[in-house]
């Protein structure tokens, strides 16, 4: 990436985000237009200029022109962990205090993650909330998740995915564990969530 090439418009981060959260996928200019509510020649123009950046890849099978995530250049890992890193900031409004109570976890795990219909959605009924962390933190996790509870300031429930990091590679083929990945908020430590995605890939 040369220094020239490295602003980025709104529009570009949300394919390069969209893109290196579904590893496993490959997508053409016209599901991202569809799924961004843009037209197909402006979805294909901002895959080619991220494309040239070296954030994306690009494979042409038969006639069709698909686009995945550069996952081999580190330049772009870098830049996605700073991307991700913002995520926090941008929580819905309906969430605003669940991020709050989340800041309790940060010192005892390893990666955090919001998913589900909470984060795509105004209406939902519960609350998922996935958590990596060492066995060794298992009791002090429990204290919190009991505080949170007892303080009565969330309304929904929140049900909470518990994890190891020995778990990752188990589950990668796992279909409910894909989608959870890659439809999350990240609210804790960004790097190892491109580490995750990494281990997927394999």
């Amino acid at each position: 990436m040369a220094a020239k090439n490295i602003q980025f418009t709104p529009l570009e981060l949300q394919i390069a985000t969209y893109l290196f959260k579904h590893c496993k996928d490959k997508h053409n200019p016209r599901q991202l237009a569809k799924l961004l509510q843009v037209n197909h020649a402006h979805a294909n123009k901002l895959c080619n200029q991220l494309a040239a950046k070296q954030i994306l890849q690009k494979e042409s099978i038969g006639n069709a022109v698909y686009y995945s995530y550069n996952y081999n250049n580190e330049l772009a890992l870098k830049f996605m962990e700073y991307v991700l890193s913002l995520e926090e900031t941008e929580f819905p409004k309906s969430l605003l205090v669940l991020r709050h109570h989340l800041q309790k976890f940060k010192p005892f795990i390893q990666l955090g993650l919001v998913f589900g219909s909470s984060i795509n959605s105004q209406k939902f009924n519960d609350i998922d909330i996935l958590l990596m962390y060492t066995p060794s933190k298992a009791k002090k996790i429990a204290e919190i998740k009991d505080e949170i509870r007892q303080s009565q300031l969330i309304e929904q429930p929140i049900r909470y995915v518990d994890i190891a990091e020995k778990d990752i590679a188990k589950n990668k083929e796992d279909k409910v564990f894909y989608s959870i990945i890659s439809d999350c908020i990240i609210f804790h430590n960004p790097g190892k969530y491109v580490e995750v995605i990494q281990t997927c890939r394999k």
